[in-house]
């Protein structure tokens, strides 16, 4: 460890961490925004206390820091608090101060992000807002330099955040976060997650599963992680014991949101267990309901030993104690955002026992997808920019259609028929179910009375890791009706998402073809109830597939006539783009619709290829008047309706409205094309969209094509649909346009 100018000690990695930030901050050719990466449990807000401090000291007193923190919490006072304990001769103070008093120089303003940007917060009107703006142009006027601190909050990305951080005109801007990424906008630098292992501040490693064995049989998700939980911190704190240390360990149980069946489930499992509200051992910490918090949850021998809470407890929560995590579902497509295990990591005594039981933290969990965390536009590697139309194109308008949504599509008999057409056809199906059978289970779909679940496990010292492990375990589940309806309606609704059907008609299809029972009307399979469950919910990705594949067939029977719904387009007059700010040679966009588009929104980064490629050949010729890039979804944009093959209607949004100097109107629809003869098309849909769009384009006497691109080069259709490029309907753009 090496000393600070603080009253605590602070050890080496974050002493670098210091000196970076000291370094990033001083030199005249750092980019403005800094982005420090700092693993859970690193000490961060000492690290920013001691930069703050030795800035002041060493670089310019001429400073006034604004830090601000996330969350619903009290955390500005928390780190306010911090820094008058660890850095006692500097000013600090809250926002309603700075409102009275300004911001001085030397000084350091704790601010809740929520107090400036939430909508309905009275803690500052009108007023005391227009006051905050006064105060910060009293200080610009008075000299003095800001630099804002902004601790760890990917949610307050928004435009009312990015207004008051604007309005500080700020030399610098430090971002701390514990999930962000690097981006080649800003200063970046990160502190490796095993330093702060090795100076003891958190577990050596996590245990994700430990106990579990390949293929269980699990008759409930509660009892048996619950157990797995129980019987760990049981040994952990029996452990502890032997070692002569009074810490209670301490279970985290995360709902993802807290359906009250599921709550109770869990609260009557514990109670059998022996661990209730009434003898202290249970808490819950829910935004709704808060039962049994003591003042001291968080110290090394407080009480309780189960924390229910959902998804994840506020930013900045620390609590050592808590050593175990147990994640539970409530469907079965949640995923596991890989940072509440910060939650588990840190060491309750800040330093490692050499004991492998006490110096790791354990997750329980029967999730199958891990998300690496939040991340915030400023994350991205794209920025958002508003641009403004030029006048010239204010005056134009085009018909657009919109649904009728009082036209219905299919009904259900006509579906189920098609559904059945199509997988008699794929699978070469009979009327025989025992044959059929044979043929799906050919095809790779599972049979029998288990619902049949993977769960992750290992060992593993980097917490990202978690998010890039295969290492998974078989679990198996015995049906149980009133246990797993809930699974199966989730996995209903999947596959009614793909045909716009309601969920009740989807599921009625579903037992129409593969349930025993009702009538042998188009019945594939002859399946029990427990049986059809677990096939429903175990191929559900398959019949989501299935039932896709057969909205992409080309509905030959218009038996439903199309009348859909017209009203004016204007092309909006502001709109925001997505812009590349790593864009080389960056050139305007002369034919662009809006002022100031320029090659930088029209990178392979924000831009297909085919996109990419079209702006390119726009911008080269001399008879374009403008080039509107048309949105993707919204009411403000052009969009002309198609049908699926269930005769479901659906929007379609043409990429490329274009304008040439002789008058003539282009729509252009652009979609991938080929490489290395492999097809790059990824819709679907796309004949269907192809014919109804032909049909918009010869009712309004319009210019139209769909454009793919092919070794660098584009080619446009725009007579009959073929999906290969090599045919001879794709033709030379430049022969056509």
């Amino acid at each position: 460890m090496v000393t600070s100018g603080l009253s605590i000690k602070l050890f080496d990695f974050q002493e670098k961490a210091v000196i970076k930030l000291i370094d990033l901050t001083s030199k005249k050719d750092s980019k403005q925004t800094i982005i420090m990466k700092a693993p859970t449990g690193s000490g961060k807000t000492i690290i920013l206390i001691d930069y703050v401090d030795t800035y002041l000291t060493n670089v310019s007193a001429n400073t006034a820091f604004i830090w601000l923190c996330p969350g619903k919490g009290n955390l500005e006072e928390q780190s306010r608090e911090k820094m008058m304990k660890f850095a006692p001769g500097r000013a600090t103070q809250n926002l309603f101060d700075a409102l009275l008093n300004g911001f001085t120089p030397g000084s350091t303003t704790f601010i809740n992000w929520e107090l400036v940007t939430k909508r309905g917060n009275t803690a500052i009107r009108d007023s005391e807002r227009k006051n905050l703006f006064d105060r910060i142009a009293d200080a610009h006027r008075a000299g003095v330099e800001f630099i804002v601190i902004i601790d760890e909050e990917h949610s307050n990305n928004t435009a009312k955040a990015k207004t008051i951080i604007d309005a500080f005109a700020s030399k610098n801007i430090v971002r701390v976060s514990a999930t962000a990424i690097e981006n080649k906008r800003y200063e970046f630098f990160e502190i490796d997650e095993v330093d702060v292992i090795d100076a003891g501040l958190i577990t050596k490693a996590l245990y994700v599963n430990e106990g579990m064995a390949d293929n269980t049989e699990i008759t409930d998700d509660y009892d048996y992680l619950l157990d797995l939980a129980d019987a760990k911190r049981k040994a952990i704190a029996g452990r502890y014991k032997e070692i002569g240390k009074t810490i209670r360990p301490l279970v985290l149980i995360q709902f993802p949101n807290g359906q009250p069946e599921t709550i109770a489930a869990v609260e009557q499992k514990l109670e059998s267990m022996g661990y209730t509200y009434d003898n202290g051992m249970v808490s819950k910490w829910m935004s709704e309901d808060k039962k049994d918090l003591p003042d001291n949850l968080t110290e090394n021998d407080a009480i309780p030993v189960f924390l229910l809470m959902k998804q994840a407890i506020s930013t900045g929560w620390d609590c050592p104690r808590a050593k175990i995590l147990v994640k539970l579902r409530e469907g079965m497509s949640e995923s596991f955002e890989i940072q509440t295990i910060g939650r588990i990591r840190r060491m309750p005594e800040a330093k490692h026992y050499e004991d492998d039981l006490l110096d790791f933290c354990y997750v329980y969990t029967f999730d199958e997808k891990y998300k690496a965390g939040l991340l915030s536009n400023m994350d991205k590697a794209y920025e958002t920019r508003r641009l403004f139309l030029k006048e010239k194109c204010k005056t134009f308008t085009l018909e657009k259609e919109i649904r009728d949504l009082d036209v219905g599509s299919l009904g259900e008999r006509n579906v189920l028929n098609k559904i059945y057409d199509a997988l008699v056809r794929k699978y070469n199906l009979s009327t025989s179910t025992t044959d059929n059978k044979l043929h799906f289970m050919a095809a790779g779909y599972q049979f029998g009375d288990e619902i049949i679940g993977h769960a992750l496990y290992g060992e593993y010292v980097r917490t990202d890791m978690v998010a890039e492990s295969t290492t998974y375990y078989t679990t198996r589940k015995l049906v149980n009706t009133h246990k797993h309806g809930i699974e199966l309606l989730h996995s209903v609704d999947a596959i009614k998402s793909t045909i716009g059907m309601q969920s009740a008609k989807v599921k009625t299809i579903l037992e129409r073809l593969f349930r025993r029972g009702g009538s042998s009307y188009k019945k594939l399979l002859l399946l029990d109830t427990s049986e059809f469950y677990a096939f429903i919910i175990n191929n559900e990705h398959r019949l989501k597939e299935e039932f896709r594949e057969v909205t992409a067939g080309i509905n030959t029977q218009m038996t439903l006539p199309l009348n859909p719904k017209k009203s004016i387009f204007h092309i909006p007059e502001q709109d925001f783009y997505k812009y590349d700010p790593g864009v080389k040679n960056e050139v305007e966009y002369l034919t662009n619709a809006y002022h100031d588009y320029t090659s930088g929104y029209a990178t392979s980064l924000v831009r297909s290829t085919s996109e990419m490629l079209f702006e390119q050949f726009c911008e080269s010729r001399d008879d374009i008047e403008w080039v509107y890039k048309n949105g993707d979804t919204g009411q403000q944009y052009f969009s002309i309706v198609y049908r699926d093959g269930l005769q479901n209607q659906w929007l379609f949004y043409a990429d490329y409205i274009i304008m040439k100097k002789d008058g003539t109107v282009w729509i252009i629809e652009t979609k991938g094309g080929e490489t290395k003869g492999k097809d790059k098309n990824i819709d679907i849909q796309i004949e269907n969209k192809f014919n109804a769009f032909k049909n918009y384009a010869a009712e309004h006497s319009l210019h139209w094509g769909f454009v793919r691109d092919k070794d660098n080069q584009l080619y446009i259709n725009n007579t009959e649909f073929a999906h290969d490029m090599s045919d001879d309907h794709w033709v030379p753009l430049s022969q056509e346009f």
